[in-house]
């Protein structure tokens, strides 16, 4: 069986749509066209009811803001203008003070005309000329002798002073290297001839034995010197005069104290 036939033997509604429109026709037919108008009529009218409340509560929403907005703005216009009238009373005031001020004389310098008044000297003409010759323009010369040797006296005491204060000594850290000839030397007996060098201003420190190479060692040896009595010269110069132990000295560090 075909699918034409299979549809044509199938019991569906097809036209059920052409046949509502028929019945509505026929209702309407009956009623009347006024009747629909009519209801139509009611649905707008309601609607329009409905949309009224909103409307003025939106506007008496407005109006209520409005007015509170007018009644702060009330209230800032009064305090600025009690701060205007305060300014106002203020600066009067001000210039009422500086009036009186400009009118009367400073105080300081009222005080200080009091306090100073003015030296008149008076001059009075006559007399004898041996009057004018006790009279010492220039002043004597014992006066000055006194303060030549009050100067004097200074000075000495102060050269004194100076004198018995103890002088700053510069002094110096030096660490020496002391190199001998070979692997037979005799170190002790090199540190010996080293430690042997005494001069004024000369200490000796610490000392130690530090690996050259090839089973060689080195004697390095601290000392501490015044700088104005011993010198890095003088030091190698005499350690090196024990030419049998000593082949080289080197400074290896030197500080300030």
């Amino acid at each position: 069986m075909s699918g034409l036939q299979c549809l044509a033997s199938e019991k569906v509604w097809f036209d059920k749509h052409r046949y509502d429109e028929a019945e509505r026709r026929l209702y309407e037919g009956a009623n009347g066209p006024a009747t629909q108008q009519v209801k139509t009529a009611l649905q707008q009218a309601k609607g329009r009811q409905q949309k009224r409340p909103h409307r003025n509560s939106s506007s008496n929403a407005g109006d209520q803001e409005l007015v509170s907005r007018m009644k702060s703005l009330e209230l800032e216009n009064q305090t600025l203008h009690k701060v205007v009238v305060e300014m106002k009373a203020a600066l009067q005031r001000l210039e009422s003070r500086v009036a009186v001020l400009e009118k009367s004389p400073a105080p300081a310098a009222v005080q200080c005309a009091k306090t100073a008044p003015v030296r008149q000297v008076k001059v009075e003409n006559g007399g004898d000329e041996d009057d004018d010759d006790d009279i010492d323009l220039f002043g004597s010369d014992d006066d000055d002798e006194e303060a030549e040797r009050l100067k004097q006296e200074r000075l000495d005491a102060y050269a004194a002073k100076k004198a018995k204060k103890p002088a700053l000594i510069a002094k110096s850290s030096i660490l020496l290297d002391v190199k001998p000839w070979d692997d037979e030397t005799d170190m002790a007996k090199l540190e010996e001839c080293v430690r042997s060098v005494q001069m004024d201003g000369l200490l000796w420190g610490a000392s130690k034995l530090l690996p050259v190479g090839y089973g060689i060692k080195k004697l390095q040896i601290s000392c501490v010197v015044e700088d104005d009595k011993v010198g890095t010269d003088i030091l190698e110069e005499e350690i090196t005069k024990f030419e049998d132990f000593v082949q080289s000295v080197d400074v290896a560090a030197f500080n300030k104290i």
